[in-house]
């Protein structure tokens, strides 16, 4: 008998053994399909472009000879690629403040309880489900010195895209004209959340739309904004398809941002080792600005 409630004993702790390990083991074999995607699109790729980066190439891509890090001291030299430094932070300033700015104000606009709101959410959402291509392309029709609408409806000859002023500005325009539907979404699902209990609190202290605005709504509004803001300026970094399709880094490299010139480097000149010493390069600014940002965020997000 003694034996028997041994034997029971033995196999309830070995159940209870196999049931942690397998509560312990269990989750991350869900995590398994992930890790291999990241591995194979994300880690390992910026592991190559490392290893690129330290040495020069040929025409097809392959490492001819070890370079260390001369093709980062040669980039520092060139003044194509300062200049590329240059536009981007111009351009990322460009399209990150006043994309930002319009999604709040027409999301304040839209989130007051006024007739055809649903309609207008909609409008102003819809770009978000227009690709880069199609939207330059519609836009580089728009921006024709000649038969453009954009020109008939000001009443001017502005040389949109000829001109390296107005090239950047155009191509700030379109990548503002998208930005703003996804910026629009974002600040009005943090609207929803705001508690209308603080805003009816105000309006029985007496304070008007703008008071309730300033020590409310943005306050509670804060975390939201601070997200926007950090994607709004990741993706300035990394636009591309504007660029490709609508000047093509010009006028007179007037809208050569770094993405673009790691493509031409890259796919055009044959410069493998360059073009990845300038996408590590591009790591680290985004890398230093995104820490930056949350380094300083505890002071200015109010998280409720």
């Amino acid at each position: 008998m003694e034996q028997t409630v041994e034997k029971a004993d033995l196999c309830e702790k070995k159940i209870t053994i196999k049931k942690g390990i397998t509560e312990k083991v269990e989750p991350y074999l869900y995590l398994i399909p992930c890790i291999i995607i990241f591995l194979a699109f994300t880690y390992l790729p910026f592991l190559k472009t490392m290893y690129l980066s330290l040495f020069n190439t040929n025409a097809e891509g392959e490492t001819s000879s070890f370079a260390g890090l001369s093709n980062y001291i040669n980039l520092f030299k060139s003044p194509t690629f300062i200049n590329s430094i240059e536009v981007t932070i111009k351009f990322v300033i460009l399209t990150t403040v006043p994309s930002i700015i319009l999604a709040l104000i027409i999301a304040l606009l839209c989130n007051n309880k006024l007739k055809f709101n649903g309609i207008f959410s909609t409008m102003y959402a819809m770009p978000m489900a227009v690709s880069s291509a199609s939207a330059s392309i519609i836009w580089l029709l728009l921006f024709n010195p000649t038969i453009g609408l954009v020109n008939y409806v000001l009443g001017r000859n502005i040389p949109w895209l000829v001109s390296p002023f107005w090239g950047l500005m155009a191509v700030s325009i379109v990548a503002v004209w998208m930005n703003i539907s996804i910026n629009f979404i974002f600040i009005t699902a943090g609207l929803k959340n705001i508690p209308k209990e603080l805003i009816e609190s105000a309006a029985i202290d007496g304070a008007n739309y703008l008071n309730t605005l300033k020590n409310v709504i943005l306050p509670c509004l804060s975390p939201t904004l601070f997200f926007v803001l950090v994607i709004n300026i990741i993706n300035g970094f990394q636009t591309f398809g504007q660029i490709n399709i609508m000047t093509l880094g010009g006028p007179g490299q007037a809208t050569n941002v770094l993405v673009y010139s790691i493509y031409r480097d890259a796919f055009f000149n044959n410069r493998f080792g360059a073009a990845s010493a300038e996408s590590i390069i591009l790591f680290l600014i985004m890398l230093v600005i995104t820490l930056f940002q949350f380094r300083y965020e505890k002071n200015k997000v109010f998280y409720s």
